[in-house]
């Protein structure tokens, strides 16, 4: 298998913007549960469900539009998915109790969380020095989604304040991503033409090797 690096070398990253937006919305939720903890229930999983309708959609629509350039977009398109179809669960029943919502929530996020940890290493491969942030990032939303799903029993205030913190790490690292996609895109277009032929001739004598 070509590496992904080279593999993005053919072919620049398309919609990068699409998870700066989603990271964006998830931090503009995470401060307006901050701010409102003491919103009904029923508004907090309403206003769950849009995030997630919103960022399982443009997470689809990301990994399709990219699937050429990204050797893990089969995962990022089933975490698309899952998220989707958890806010669509939520939109069907906006009544779920507190305990049933921490887990949902709890669920989505830690899946991103690990999802987050694997473009961590595959963003290392290119020679970022912003690696280590997005690592961070998904080990620490990894850990506050695993109390959400182990320890729902938190009561009140204590689930929401979690629930906020899932959201804020998740939107940070959207938004570390996406920045990172477009420095790579940048890198991309500045490769000149004498070397991307000297990269296809490369690739062809692999090729070659491969089948003798």
């Amino acid at each position: 298998m070509i590496p992904s690096l080279l593999k993005s070398i053919r072919k620049s990253i398309q919609y990068w913007y699409v998870p700066l937006l989603v990271g964006i919305f998830f931090v503009v939720v995470s401060l307006v549960v901050f701010f409102s903890p003491k919103s009904s229930l029923l508004a907090l999983s309403l206003l769950f469900s849009l995030s997630f309708l919103f960022g399982g959609l443009s997470e689809v629509i990301f990994s399709m539009v990219n699937r050429e350039q990204l050797d893990n977009w089969g995962w990022s398109l089933a975490f698309g998915i899952i998220t989707f179809v958890v806010g669509v669960l939520f939109l069907i029943n906006p009544s779920i109790s507190l305990t049933a919502l921490a887990f949902y929530i709890g669920f989505v996020i830690l899946f991103r969380s690990i999802s987050t940890i694997g473009f961590a290493i595959d963003v290392k491969k290119y020679g970022s020095k912003s690696w280590s942030i997005l690592l961070i990032l998904g080990i620490i939303g990894a850990i506050v989604s695993f109390i959400l799903i182990w320890k729902p029993i938190f009561a009140g205030l204590g689930v929401v304040v979690l629930i906020a913190l899932s959201f804020l790490f998740a939107g940070l690292f959207n938004i570390v991503f996406a920045l990172q996609l477009r420095k790579l895109r940048k890198k991309s277009k500045n490769i000149s033409g004498k070397l991307l032929k000297r990269y296809d001739d490369l690739m062809d004598e692999i090729r070659d090797e491969w089948e003798d």
